[in-house]
Parts: structure tokens; sequence; C-alpha cells
């Protein structure tokens, strides 16, 4: 008995034994992956250079009056606008491109025809690249501002319009607005691009100077040449004919843009653009001007208010008629204030 006793006595010892050495192995390999796996360095988070988003919006309006005693006219309002936004950023360079698109239409009772609101195509470019000055670069720009089709001063038809089309008034209407075209697609259409400096003090605002600035103007329909300060091709030449005004005006002088944007809170922004032009090739101190606003309201997940400006003074654009006939430029300025769908796509790459 006591023999066996022993024998069971020395096998237990020895698989404690064999239990214990096992264990060490175990413990050791574990240690061995651990340090292993902590010398193996952390994957970095992948840059990201791009920032590109759209802001798409459809806004409609609509006036209804019945037996209204202060008199008006029932009329429906129809646009849509798109702002593209890409921007890239990497070291110290950055490339930033906006395209602004804008159409819309008002139907009213008292013409029957469709007249145009909106139409602009407006896009810009912009290439900076850090200086040893804190927030100054030098940057280059490219701008292009046009618009989609022809837009007319819909006036009123004569008799002899009407009496044409006796069972057609939206012909008459059409007839007459013709004889009064406004602009159209590169007609007339801006190009401009420069070299200078651009000026970051904060975040929210951009300020770029460019001394050395091309401007082109291009009208491609003749019959508005004379309307936006087109040079005859020779000076003896008759004005009252569109041919024999050259279709494009180069001028060469300075640029200021400053671009600002305000982001109140995720559903309230505040953005603005003022741009001026000085010819050094003809009276350098009759600045162009141009200067938009756009205040953004978003009430709802897809609705918002938009108001909107813009101002316009361009002493080659003809636009206000005097008592002789001839036209002078004055200062242009439109605002609309808008409701309607609005959506985003963003993307990061």
């Amino acid at each position: 008995m006591k023999k066996v006793i022993t024998l069971v006595a020395a096998a237990l010892a020895a698989t404690v034994a064999l239990s214990a050495q096992d264990a060490q192995k175990v413990a050791a390999k574990v240690a061995e992956t651990l340090t292993a796996a902590s010398d193996v360095p952390e994957t970095e988070p992948k840059q990201v250079y791009w920032n590109n988003f759209i802001l798409n919006q459809i806004n409609f309006g609509q006036t209804s009056l019945w037996n209204w005693a202060a008199g008006g006219y029932n009329n429906y309002t129809l646009a849509a606008a798109v702002d593209a936004n890409a921007n890239y950023k990497k070291d110290k360079m950055i490339w930033t491109n906006r395209l602004q698109l804008d159409y819309g239409f008002l139907y009213s009772a008292d013409k029957p025809i469709l007249q145009k609101t909106k139409d602009r195509i407006y896009f810009e470019s912009k290439w900076g690249y850090e200086t040893p000055v804190r927030h100054l670069s030098y940057s280059a720009f490219f701008d292009f501002k046009t618009q989609f089709n022809d837009n007319f001063d819909y006036k009123t038809p004569t008799d002899a319009q009407f009496a044409k089309f006796p069972d057609n008034p939206a012909a008459a209407w059409t007839e007459a607005a013709k004889n009064n075209l406004k602009s159209g697609l590169f007609s007339p259409a801006y190009i401009n691009f420069g070299l200078g400096l651009l000026w970051t003090p904060k975040p929210w605002l951009a300020i770029n100077f460019s001394p050395l600035a091309a401007d082109f103007v291009i009208v491609q329909n003749p019959v508005l040449r004379n309307t936006y300060g087109m040079e005859l091709r020779e000076k003896e030449l008759d004005p009252s004919d569109g041919n024999n005004f050259k279709p494009f005006r180069f001028g060469l002088g300075a640029q200021f843009k400053a671009d600002a944007k305000w982001i109140i809170n995720d559903n309230f922004s505040y953005t603005t653009q003022l741009v001026l032009f000085s010819d050094y090739l003809h009276k350098p101190l009759n600045l162009r001007v141009n200067w938009d606003n756009k205040v953004f309201w978003k009430l709802a997940k897809y609705f918002a208010f938009t108001l909107s400006t813009n101002l316009i003074y361009d002493e080659n654009v003809k636009v206000k008629p005097l008592a002789d006939g001839t036209k002078v430029p004055v200062v242009q300025f439109k605002e609309f204030l808008e409701f309607g769908f609005t959506y985003t796509i963003a993307k990061k790459n």
C-alpha cells in the first residue's frame, strides 16, 4: 500500500512540475509576442487635401389676388442655384475653386410670356503659396463671368405688333422683346487673370491684391457692342451699325478682391465679395465695382431663406437713357429674397 501511495505522489509531483514548465513557456511566448507588437509603428490617418461641397437650391414664389382693390397681378417665380466649391490645401500651397450658377423665371398675368429674373455663370479660381511673412502668400487668380442665354426688356408691344398677331398675344410680346435685347451668352463675358499677393489674417477673411491683372470683355452679339462700350474698328465708321465695333476689349490694370464669410452657426451664414478693377490703359481712377452679398438662413433640414444682392458700376456699360436718346452708365443693383428647397453635397477625398 505504501508503494502505491508513493507512486501516486511521485506522479502528481511530476505532473505539477511539467505544468509549471508549460506555463512558463506560454508566458514567455506571450511576452515575446507583445514585445514584437509594440515595435510595429502605428498607422497614421490618411491626410485630406481636398474639401469639396455643392449647395443646390430650388426656390418658388407665388402671389394670388382675388377681388383685390389695390390692384396687382397673379404671378409665379421659379429659380435654381448651384454653388460648387473644390478647395485644395497641402503644406504651404492652397488652391480654391468656386462655380456659381443661377437661373430663374417670372410669370405674371399681365404678360403672357416667361420673363427671366436670374441668369449667371460665375467661375473663380485662386492659387496661393505661403511667403515667409505670416498670413501672406504669393497668388494667381482666374475669373470668368457670363450668362446662359438672351435677356430682354419686356416692354408692351405696339398696336402694330398686336395687329400682326391678332390671335396670339404671346407672339406679339415676344416680337417686342426681340427689339429690346439686353444681354446674352458671351454678350458680355468677362475674363480676368493676374498675379499678386493674398492676405488671410483671419480664417473667414481673404484679401487678394493683383497689381498686374489682365481684363478681357467679350461681346459676341453686334447689337450689344455699343451698349457695353466696345471700340469702333475705325473712328469714321457708323456707330449705329454694331458690326463696326470690335467684339472684345482688352484692359491691363490692378484688381482688388476681398472675400469674407461669417458662419454664425450651422444654420445661418453671411458671405460677401467686393471686387475693384482699375484699368491702367483707360481712366485708371474710374474703378469697375462688383459687390455681392448673400445671407443664408436654414430653417429646416431641406428648407432655407436666401437674401442676395448684386451691385455693379461700370462706366463702359450704358444703362440709363437720356432725353436725347443716348445712354449713360449708372449704378446697377439687384436684390432677391427667396425661400425654397436646399440640399448640400459634401465630400472629402
